[in-house]
């Protein structure tokens, strides 16, 4: 069995690159196993990821700021330690503050 993962050290790691990548993002798939994604996103102030289709499950937990899951013209509002479902529609997300996610996915 390995280490495992050290997420606050991701958490940190790509906060820092984030802020200094002319896009305001970084992103890292942290676990692969199957059909199971993990990936930390971390987004500046006022970047977006624009809509995309949504993976057959999904599920975005924030680690720190606040951002907004974007769907169907709708927001809903998440802050630091909460976790919440992607719905199988089109959805994007909008960094309020300096903010690192992590999103699950299972894909088919």
């Amino acid at each position: 069995m390995g280490t495992g993962i050290d997420l606050n050290a991701a958490v940190e790691e790509h906060a820092a690159r984030a802020a200094a990548a002319p896009h305001g993002r970084s992103a890292h798939l942290l676990l692969h196993d199957g059909v199971l994604r993990q990936t930390v996103i971390a987004l500046t102030a006022g970047t977006a990821l624009d809509e995309h289709n949504a993976p057959l499950a999904a599920s975005v937990q924030v680690l720190r700021g606040r951002v907004s899951l974007t769907i169907a013209g709708r927001r809903v509002e998440l802050t630091a330690g909460q976790l919440h479902p992607v719905p199988q529609e089109r959805h994007g997300l909008l960094a309020h503050t300096d903010a690192v996610v992590l999103l699950t996915t299972v894909t088919g």
